[in-house]
């Protein structure tokens, strides 16, 4: 029993130890992915900030920039950061390895030399003969020959020990050249990232201070942009409030009903768009996302609260808009001083697209996943090309961030 205790415990000490490489390995690569994610982020954000400097962009809008920017900026430092934090553990070990090998090689190579020194001794054939002659019987000759043997071997043995841990001392060194090569080169973008997030908060500080001597001004568009959000989300309940109301009347139920009255198809349509919760595509095939979606300290002034029901993407001049899953156009609606929206219906969820300048799908249309059904508008005054996206259970809004593929 005490043995097999024992057995077990090796077993589970190697089993925790492989355990936490591949833990180790997985968060690194998990780091590098997520750095990778954010430096694209950042080119994104420069290539829009290229596309736009020859319009005027406002204040309100450059304070978004210059807020995304700096969270993005900050990220990237973060995990750059972890990333130089596990090298550093792993060169440290590394050292530990060298050194540790370097002790062992040492000891080796001067056991093998007092054996080569030995061997030296009684090489000759005469001294092998009489050391068999002078045994006392067969046995104990028999027993010298297979000593002389078992030497021998021992003595390559020790020679092949030797250089594999050479070898394994050179491979380690190696790794630990590349691991203080990937160091510096982190080391490195950080500081040119620092760089640049100085850079962005200092235009930011000189930015806030022209607002702040107008806040009245600014605070009075702020509130007018909200309205006129207010209005298009109300104008959105109320559709679909009655697009319920006649799914109901189709099923004989209740026109008051909140939910709607789901035929099988649209039960497996529901079902279908709730499993790909999270693996939904961008409605644009590139954009950041400038405003999250919730309730939000508004950037410039934070006695105000932003109330988003979707995200607000910043993408290209010409972008076009893309249906996120098989469903249905309920309605492209035009109302007035606002673009044109689409919204599409997938069972008894609903992905409203805000802000297009062309429409290429109509009333009643059945789109599938990733189908272009217009494109997004560009302000002619400052350059912008903003989408506003959300998802909606019923009229329930969801946090599209939950459903869209690493939004």
């Amino acid at each position: 029993m005490t043995k097999n205790n024992h057995i077990f415990r090796i077993v589970l000490f190697v089993s925790l130890l492989l355990t936490t490489f591949a833990f180790s390995q997985n968060r690194k690569q998990e780091l590098e992915t997520r750095r990778q994610e954010l430096r694209r982020e950042i080119q994104k954000i420069n290539k829009l900030q290229a596309e736009n400097k020859t319009k005027a962009k406002s204040e309100l809008s450059l304070i978004e920039d210059f807020n995304y920017k700096i969270s993005v900026l900050n990220n990237l430092i973060k995990v750059t950061n972890q990333q130089a934090n596990y090298l550093s553990r792993e060169i440290n070990s590394n050292q530990k390895k060298i050194s540790s090998l370097r002790e062992e090689l040492k000891q080796l190579k001067e056991d093998y030399a007092a054996m080569i020194v030995k061997s030296y001794k009684s090489k000759n054939k005469q001294s092998r003969i009489m050391f068999l002659l002078s045994s006392n019987n067969f046995k104990q000759a028999y027993k010298r020959i297979q000593y002389i043997k078992q030497y021998a071997s021992h003595q390559k043995q020790q020679g092949e020990t030797i250089k594999e841990k050479t070898q394994e001392l050179q491979e380690i060194n190696q790794d630990l050249l590349k691991q203080r090569a990937a160091k510096e080169k982190l080391i490195a973008d950080n500081r040119a990232t620092q760089k640049s997030l100085e850079a962005t908060r200092q235009k930011h500080t000189a930015l806030m201070r022209t607002i702040k001597k107008n806040i009245k001004r600014y605070t009075a568009q702020i509130n007018a942009k909200q309205k006129e959000a207010a209005r298009i989300d109300r104008e959105i309940d109320k559709l679909i409030k009655a697009a319920i109301a006649r799914s109901n009347k189709r099923a004989g139920k209740s026109t008051s009903s909140t939910s709607f009255a789901l035929t099988p198809e649209e039960k497996i349509l529901a079902s279908n768009f709730l499993a790909n919760k999270g693996k939904l595509p961008w409605p644009v095939e590139s954009g950041i996302v400038k405003v999250r979606y919730g309730k939000q300290p508004h950037p410039i002034n934070k006695t105000l609260t932003l109330n988003s029901n979707g995200v607000r993407i910043a993408t290209s001049k010409g972008t076009k808009v893309r249906a996120v899953f098989n469903g249905e156009v309920i309605g492209v609606i035009r109302i007035k001083n606002a673009n044109p929206f689409v919204m599409i219906r997938h069972g008894n969820y609903i992905t409203t697209y805000k802000n297009l300048s062309k429409v290429y799908v109509k009333d009643g249309d059945k789109v599938s996943t990733k189908q272009v059904i217009g494109e997004v508008s560009t302000n002619k005054f400052n350059g912008e090309t903003l989408l506003w996206f959300s998802v909606l259970k019923e009229s329930r809004p969801q946090d599209p961030s939950t459903w869209v593929y690493k939004m």
